[in-house]
């Protein structure tokens, strides 16, 4: 049986199917950022469904059928992920697991829902993803209402008394982050001293960085992207500030430590306990450093939902999306990442955030929450 690769980039999705190989294979696509200013992210999600799909095919497929896959490239950019959806519904796909930015997930989830398409997202956590009541959406990853409380919960421990800032860059996702983070520091009886909004994609952080330092700000939490995350913790260092940055799990690529490099040393971020050091880990994280890739991020977060719904299409007995969500939410699912059940929601029922550390090597690794930066 041929197994075939498919690319889908924006609106004009190559697909090199035979109509013989369509009939026989079942496709099943990966969505997010293929390019653009979060392409980073989306070469995560890519290594993680091709090597998933390698995976799977290789132990006989899913109900009998190889699996083919169906790139798509929605640039994280919500008008492109709605196009990319409606693609991929037109093609009768049954599953996608994506996007990563959840302005792209958001909006592709209803094209999803109306074209009768399982949407498994490994990244994106603004909570209003799985709040809509929508049949179709699940996550393999936590939301921003559990992220926010971590990061607040470091923050009142580890800077009592210090001078807070709160940036955003007005995203879906940065904007929800950070608020989620201010109401749970509010909460915890801190009040930051700042509180400002920039445009996801500004390169010119100097009146942001001039006010910090103006302010005294002692740490600066960012609900952003890492690009522009990088270039503020750039631009802090070259005037002379010791202001610590801190974001979520947007900063979970070395790309981060690219941008600003050894001024990056001793930057904070949120993210789950690195699922590459799990034991149910070991031997796929072999298989991926034996190609030269570090599946960082969220890679492996895209292998856990490719087994998810493999899984649930063989406890359903079928690929349709509608019984494959509803097994989905009544059973145990055994992953690269652990075990996990999902909600009436979509959401999974367990998750734990932890706070990494960035060093001035250009790795990261997880800090005790009870110690002091």
């Amino acid at each position: 049986m041929k197994s075939l690769k498919l690319i889908g980039l924006a609106l004009g999705a190559s697909l090199a199917l035979s109509t013989a190989a369509f009939a026989q294979d079942t496709t099943v696509a990966v969505a997010g950022p293929m390019t653009g200013g979060e392409s980073a992210f989306g070469r995560q999600m890519k290594n993680g469904a091709e090597q998933a799909v390698a995976d799977l095919n290789a132990a006989g497929g899913v109900l009998g059928k190889k699996l083919a896959l169906f790139v798509g490239d929605d640039a994280c950019d919500p008008k492109q992920a709605r196009s990319v959806a409606e693609k991929i519904a037109s093609l009768g796909i049954p599953f996608v697991a994506g996007h990563y930015c959840s302005s792209s997930s958001i909006p592709a989830s209803e094209a999803y829902a109306d074209g009768n398409v399982l949407q498994i997202t490994p990244a994106s956590t603004n909570p209003l993803f799985t709040e809509r009541k929508l049949w179709n959406v699940a996550r393999v990853c936590g939301r921003d209402d559990q992220q926010g409380v971590v990061a607040a919960d470091y923050i009142a421990k580890n800077f009592k008394g210090k001078n807070i800032a709160i940036l955003n860059d007005k995203t879906t996702y940065g904007k929800g982050l950070a608020d989620e983070t201010k109401k749970a520091l509010n909460k915890a009886g801190v009040q930051e001293k700042m509180f400002e909004s920039y445009n996801k994609g500004d390169k010119d952080f100097t009146a942001i960085v001039s006010r910090l330092k103006r302010e005294n700000i002692d740490l600066v939490y960012v609900g952003g992207y890492h690009q522009e995350s990088g270039l503020i913790v750039r631009q802090m260092h070259d005037q002379g500030l010791k202001t610590t940055l801190m974001a979520g799990d947007a900063l979970a690529d070395k790309e981060f430590a690219s941008i600003t490099g050894p001024a990056g040393a001793g930057t904070l971020f949120t993210f789950g306990p690195d699922p590459r050091k799990k034991a149910t880990a070991k031997a796929i994280v072999e298989r991926f450093k034996a190609k030269g890739i570090d599946p960082e991020g969220y890679t492996l977060y895209t292998y856990a939902a490719m087994q998810v719904w493999a899984q649930a299409a063989a406890k359903a007995g079928t690929t349709d999306p509608m019984k494959v969500m509803k097994a989905m939410k009544a059973g145990s699912w055994d992953t690269v990442i652990g075990k996990m059940e999902f909600d009436e929601k979509g959401d999974i029922k367990q998750i734990d955030y932890v706070v990494y550390k960035w060093d001035d090597k250009g790795g990261y690794s997880e800090v005790d929450p009870g110690k002091a930066t």
